[in-house]
């Protein structure tokens, strides 16, 4: 029996690994950091999976795990979410760009969502993912209202951020 909840954990991260690698750009721009993050979500997903029920799709749940912990991990490692403003320098390109031009706008949106609180980053990401309202609000354990008010907001932030480097 526990060969087969092994093998059905290993399956379900593997398919939704990608989550924790977003999670980890978003929260710690360090590599390092990046990398403990990643094993230590790993190892809260581990422990808590005997408590997942299939209530909600396994993504979802993976994501309240992986957001929470990331944000516990950043606060018990002294680790204060760095905001940096973004320089002049930085420009944002088109939709159809070469696949480097793609990496370099992609760290120039993840510099811009960095500069977000905890919380903004954790919604923009839920939201990029294209997950819905009431699926960020179940995450966050935000209501739904709070969730759409703060994304009207995030998203005139960002885009006066971004448009200051265009």
């Amino acid at each position: 029996m526990q060969r087969i909840t092994d093998d059905r954990f290993i399956d379900d991260i593997n398919s939704n690994i990608g989550i924790i690698h977003k999670i980890c750009n978003i929260y710690f721009m360090d590599a390092h950091d990046r990398q403990d993050a990643a094993q230590e979500i790993l190892y809260q997903l581990w422990k808590s999976y005997a408590g997942f029920k299939g209530e909600a799709k396994f993504s979802t749940w993976m994501y309240k795990v992986a957001l929470n912990t990331a944000i516990t991990f950043a606060k018990k490692s002294n680790r204060k979410f760095e905001k940096e403003e973004l320089s002049g320098n930085e420009h944002f390109m088109a939709e159809h760009r070469e696949p480097k031009q793609a990496d370099e706008t992609m760290a120039i949106l993840y510099r811009a969502i960095n500069t977000l609180s905890g919380i903004d980053r954790a919604i923009t990401l839920l939201y990029l993912e294209e997950n819905s309202y009431d699926e960020i609000a179940a995450i966050t354990g935000l209501t739904r209202g709070n969730v759409s008010v703060r994304l009207v907001r995030i998203k005139k932030s960002l885009k006066e951020k971004l448009e200051k480097i265009i």
